[in-house]
């Protein structure tokens, strides 16, 4: 069954990019002779499409969807609670702060090394937050996690708006590229930075998984296993922030994405969280791809913002699981 549901992904996947390069503002007369013969100028402007505009930006929808999908099982698991994702506990919020401040003090571009140090450091400090904020007790998997975490994120998100203003700097972009995020002046340069970050934060999550499987189990248990469960939850939550600020730095603010990759990967694979963090990452490439291919031709030749897309997929997921959770929080 496992397997038949791989093959299925794989077959999605290579359909979505099919679809992806075949579509957009501008129509293709010679895709598959541009494709296959990459260093022809024979069709100098399919090729300059094909190859500097949706080549990249493909690549790039798949590695941030990739990083979002492996970081919502990151969250989840460090604060062993279902509807934990990085943008409800602040992480996106605070990377995106991070990169802002590195922008307005002239330190660093969006998209770089540098941009991505700072967003790692603003995502941690806001993951970090929000869980020193919401512990009311010894178990993180209580409501009142999520009431500060959406706080938290919307006070970050607000002084991210506020700073900015203050950026005269055209690669600043705008307030929507922080909240909702835009994958429309990616380029090919941004994939050699994002690439080797992505690989390298869900390594780190996919070494850390299998303790997230001890720490499901509740502290006390963990502890008495031999699992340090801060230490655990820390650890989770860098490599958490590596893949949101990889993200954040390169495409902005993408929310919902984290939540709902997890749970659809968990419906075929369980809840194991090694495999877990690889189906998650797939799963996640094909939504974002879905998503970025249809902001970019439903209203073409306007362009719209992918969180909106992404939102519409994640928050009916995220309803559906306060309703059923909302016994467990009544009884809490």
């Amino acid at each position: 069954m496992r397997r038949l549901l791989i093959l299925i992904y794989v077959s999605i996947l290579f359909v979505t990019v099919f679809i992806a390069l075949s579509v957009g503002a501008s129509h293709l007369d010679h895709l598959w002779q541009v494709l296959l013969n990459p260093q022809s100028t024979t069709f100098a402007s399919d090729h300059n499409i094909l190859w500097q505009i949706r080549i990249p930006r493909i690549a790039t929808a798949l590695l941030v969807g990739a990083a979002l999908g492996a970081a919502g099982v990151m969250a989840q698991g460090a604060c062993n609670n279902p509807l934990a994702e990085p943008a409800i506990l602040g992480t996106s919020a605070g990377a995106a702060l991070g990169v802002v401040i590195g922008l307005l003090f002239n330190f660093v571009a969006i998209g770089s090394l540098g941009a991505i140090i700072f967003g790692i450091v603003g995502g941690l400090a806001a993951s970090m937050a929000t869980l020193r904020l919401a512990k009311n007790r010894e178990d993180q998997a209580s409501v009142v996690l999520i009431i500060v975490g959406i706080a938290t994120s919307a006070t970050i998100a607000a002084v991210v708006g506020i700073t900015t203003s203050m950026i005269s700097r055209a690669d600043a972009r705008s307030v929507s590229f922080w909240t909702w995020g835009s994958l429309a002046l990616t380029t090919g340069k941004d994939l050699w930075i994002l690439t080797p970050v992505v690989i390298i934060g869900i390594y780190s999550a996919w070494l850390i998984a299998p303790k997230l499987d001890v720490l499901s189990l509740g502290d006390t248990r963990a502890r008495h296993i031999g699992i340090n469960p801060i230490t655990t939850r820390r650890t989770a939550l860098v490599a958490l922030s590596i893949l949101v600020a990889g993200a954040v730095s390169t495409v902005g603010s993408i929310a919902f994405l984290g939540l709902a990759a997890p749970h659809i990967a968990r419906l075929g694979f369980g809840p194991k969280h090694r495999p877990l963090v690889l189906h998650s990452a797939v799963v996640g490439a094909i939504i974002l791809l879905i998503a970025d291919t249809c902001a970019r031709t439903v209203a073409a030749p306007n362009e719209l913002p992918i969180g909106l897309l992404t939102a519409l997929i994640g928050a009916p997921i995220l309803i559906t699981l306060v309703r059923r959770n909302m016994d467990l929080w009544r009884s809490q």
